[in-house]
């Protein structure tokens, strides 16, 4: 097993993966939707492997729904970065991180484009708990609240 870094660039959001896949043969999904193209996202998941998330500052992290409004898109508010997706089903979150917030000391193999926008919401959820990270934790420092 492999433990993996990475997070936005002011270090708001940022994660742990603990996964045993090689990520250079790993081809990270590029979503072509309109949301992560502009924002040049790629995604990296194991269904195997372990995600946990911190939020230094929740105030900070903006979460965003796009498309058919299921999947919740994490991105800083003061850097701008888009760090992954989320999604829960039955009390269980499945994730994806894009693999541009991955330390840079870690190699992928080419991206492949992905169409979910051609897909039904069903089709798109399987696929989700399929391939995502299904071991997520994302915890939060600071509450909004303080």
């Amino acid at each position: 097993m492999k433990e993996l870094v990475g997070g936005c660039d002011c270090g708001n959001i940022t994660f742990t993966i603990v996964s045993a896949l090689d990520t250079r043969s790993i081809n990270p999904r590029a979503c072509d939707c309109d949301f992560c193209v502009k924002h040049g996202a790629a995604y990296f998941s194991d269904a195997n492997g372990q995600l946990k998330v911190r939020v230094k500052d929740q105030t900070n992290l903006s979460e965003y729904h796009q498309g058919s409004g299921i999947a919740t898109f994490l991105v800083c508010k003061q850097c701008g970065v888009l760090v992954g997706g989320c999604y829960e089903s039955n009390n269980q979150l499945y994730a994806a991180v894009n693999s541009r917030s991955v330390s840079r000391e870690v190699h992928f193999g080419l991206d492949v484009v992905a169409s979910p926008k051609v897909l039904t919401d069903d089709e798109k959820t399987q696929r989700w708990r399929d391939l995502w990270f299904s071991h997520v934790e994302i915890d939060y420092e600071s509450d909004s609240l303080e």
